[in-house]
C-alpha cells in the first residue's frame, strides 16, 4: 500500500502529486475538493508528509510524519472554523500570513492546511488571496473544501486543483478487507453507508457506536411507521430536545427513504443499507414512487430548517406527519 501512500483509491491523485515533486513542478497552493469524508484532508496531509521527507517517500514511522499526521508539527499551520464560530474568520487568515512569512523551523517546507475552506467568511477569503498571488518561498498552501464553484473563482485559478471522488462500493470493501483486514460482510456494510467515501468508513469502523447508533434510529423509524400519531408525537418531542441527535437521525432517515425512492422505482442501484433491505423492499412494494419522493423531500426541507435554526419541535411534529402509516 506505500506506493499509494496507505490510501484507499486516489491512485491517481497521488501519482500527480508523486509526479510534481519528482519533476520539481511544486505548486504553492494544492485545493482538494470532493464530498466530505472522501479522504480530502487525508491526502493533503499524505502529500505534506511526503514533502518533508528527506527521500520524498511516505515513511509514517518518522517523527516528523507522526508529527503532521498528528497536526502538530511546528512548520504546520493549521486553519479551520473554530468551535462556536459561524465560519472561518479573517482573524485566521492574518496570523497563517504571519506564520508562513517565517522560515521552516525544522523541515524542507511550510505547509499550511486550510481545512474546509468554503466556510470561511468573504474577508478572510479575500485576505487568502494576498498570500496565493504572493507566496512566499519554501511555503505550500494545501486548500480542502467541497467543490472548487463554492469558493471565490480567484483562489481556484491559483491552486491546483484535485477533485476526488468515491470508489466503485465494490472497490472500497474489497480494499478495506485486504488493508484493514475486515470481516467481508462489515466491510460491504461500511462501503455501502459510507457510498463509497474510503475516509468516511475509515471513520466508522473506529467509531463502531455510530454503527450501533444507525441500527436504534432506524428501528425507531420502523417503529414510528406503524404507530399511532400520539405515538409519534410523543417521539418528536423526545428526539427534538437535542438538535443535533434530530439533525443525525433524519439523516439516517434520508438514505434509508432514498433506497425505499430507488426501489419504488425499480432501480439496480446499489442501496446505502443493504442490511435493511426486506424492510426497504416491503417499502417499495407498499408505497408509490411519488409518496416516496415526498417523504425525502420533506426529510431534506427539515434538515434544512434545522441548518437554519427552526424549531425543531415543530419541524420534527412536521415531519411525523409526512411518514406513512405501514
Amino acid at each position: 500500500m506505500n506506493d499509494n501512500w496507505d490510501l484507499l483509491g486516489h491512485q491517481w491523485a497521488v501519482q500527480l502529486l508523486k509526479n510534481h515533486l519528482a519533476e520539481d513542478r511544486l505548486r504553492h497552493a494544492y485545493l482538494f475538493t470532493g464530498p466530505s469524508g472522501v479522504g480530502r484532508r487525508t491526502l493533503a496531509l499524505r502529500f505534506a508528509q511526503v514533502l518533508n521527507d528527506p527521500d520524498r517517500q511516505y515513511q509514517p514511522e518518522s517523527r516528523t510524519s507522526q508529527q503532521i499526521a498528528q497536526m502538530q508539527h511546528p512548520d504546520l499551520s493549521i486553519v479551520r472554523r473554530q468551535e462556536g464560530d459561524r465560519d472561518i474568520k479573517i482573524d485566521a487568515i492574518r496570523e497563517l500570513q504571519h506564520s508562513v512569512s517565517l522560515s521552516p523551523y525544522m523541515a524542507a517546507y511550510r505547509v499550511a492546511l486550510l481545512l474546509d475552506f468554503d466556510e470561511a467568511n468573504d474577508n478572510a477569503a479575500n485576505a487568502l488571496l494576498k498570500t496565493l498571488e504572493e507566496p512566499p518561498g519554501r511555503v505550500v498552501l494545501l486548500v480542502t473544501a467541497e467543490s472548487p464553484e463554492s469558493l471565490l473563482p480567484t483562489i481556484v485559478s491559483r491552486c491546483e486543483v484535485l477533485r476526488l471522488r468515491p470508489m466503485p462500493i465494490d472497490q472500497l470493501a474489497q480494499g478495506l478487507e485486504q488493508t484493514y483486514q475486515m470481516e467481508p460482510e462489515q466491510a460491504r456494510l461500511l462501503a455501502h453507508i459510507a457510498n463509497g467515501k474510503p475516509g468516511y468508513a475509515l471513520h466508522l469502523a473506529q467509531n463502531p457506536e455510530i454503527i450501533e447508533q444507525r441500527q436504534a434510529w432506524l428501528d425507531e423509524h420502523w417503529q414510528l411507521l406503524g404507530g399511532s400519531r400520539v405515538t409519534r408525537f410523543a417521539y418528536a418531542e423526545k428526539l427534538s430536545k437535542d438538535r443535533d441527535e434530530f439533525f443525525q437521525s433524519m439523516l439516517v432517515w434520508l438514505s434509508f427513504w432514498r433506497d425505499v425512492l430507488l426501489k419504488a422505482a425499480h432501480s439496480s442501484a446499489a442501496l446505502t443499507n443493504p442490511d435493511r433491505e426486506s424492510e426497504i423492499e416491503q417499502l417499495g412494494a407498499s408505497v408509490s414512487l411519488e409518496a416516496a419522493r415526498k417523504v425525502v423531500m420533506a426529510l431534506e426541507q427539515k434538515l434544512g430548517e434545522l441548518r437554519a435554526n427552526a424549531n425543531a419541535r415543530l419541524a420534527a411534529e412536521a415531519l411525523m406527519l409526512h411518514f406513512p402509516y405501514v
